[in-house]
């Protein structure tokens, strides 16, 4: 592994076949739930795989059978108490959506268990989405008392329609791998036993095609994503001014205790 590589830690690195790079969530006993440094690794790691000539595309999926649990407990919190923790993950939240958006490399994500939260973001946000019938894709934002903010807006309703987007999203219903791709928010659908041979297999053939004819059809499609931006930046903003008020500090607090929110009725907005 090159060197370029050295400082992610929780994200385990290998190169299945020549050109191919699997970028694997790692959070053993955690369900992959994102901490601080996953976190930021996973912002930030798309900047160097851009960067990396011996790559031409990239295979990302989570450890154990699970994508991501989304961010966990501790890091919530530490948001919520700590306004330079806010702000600093409110960065880097931006940072993953756009730099999973401009990475020239062809992505694609294999998605089994749970997905949520940032781990959600970059599943969704891959160039080709391979899910198995039995994941569960789930936004989450709305259970905790914030606004749907890191991906969801900006793709959902390019994706789904905005009538379903509203649906899923405002309701924080799970959608199973097979509802999933029926409404279009994955590519493919497979049996779980061969999520990461097929989505291996789509790596394969990105980086066997043309590079430019790959990557720069990429670019032009994600202009789509890029003229919605303005969207995304409130959305993200409107949730990270969410984790400031009570409905997040309880949304966590119920989270953590296995029971039913009890949010705030009255409230001025």
């Amino acid at each position: 592994m090159s060197d370029r590589y050295a400082d992610f830690r929780r994200l385990r690195l290998l190169w299945p076949e020549e050109g191919v790079l699997e970028v694997i969530l790692e959070a053993p006993g955690r369900l992959n739930a994102a901490d601080a440094v996953l976190h930021r690794e996973l912002a930030y790691i798309w900047r160097t795989i851009d960067e990396d000539p011996s790559v031409r595309a990239v295979l990302v999926r989570g450890e154990g059978g699970v994508f991501s649990a989304g961010g966990d407990f501790e890091l919530i919190e530490s948001m919520m108490a700590d306004y330079s923790t806010l702000v600093r993950v409110w960065k880097e939240a931006r940072d993953l959506v756009y730099n999973v958006i401009n990475c020239s490399k062809p992505i694609v994500s294999a998605i089994e268990g749970p997905c949520v939260g940032a781990g959600l973001a970059v599943a969704v946000l891959a160039d080709v989405s391979i899910a198995g019938r039995s994941a569960r894709l789930l936004d989450g934002h709305v259970r905790l008392g914030v606004a749907a903010g890191d991906h969801a807006v900006l793709i959902w309703p390019l994706l789904v329609g905005m009538a379903r987007a509203k649906y899923y999203l405002l309701l924080n219903e799970p959608l199973s791998g097979q509802e999933a791709e029926r409404i279009g928010l994955v590519s493919r659908c497979v049996e779980d036993e061969r999520v990461r041979e097929v989505a291996l297999d789509v790596a394969r053939r990105l980086a066997q095609a043309s590079p430019t004819a790959i990557r720069w059809t990429k670019y032009a499609l994600n202009n789509w994503l890029r003229v919605f931006g303005p969207s995304f930046d409130t959305s993200l903003a409107l949730e990270f001014l969410g984790f400031l008020g009570p409905d997040a500090r309880e949304g966590l607090q119920s989270l953590r205790e296995k029971r039913p929110p009890r949010f705030e009725r009255d409230v001025p907005l």
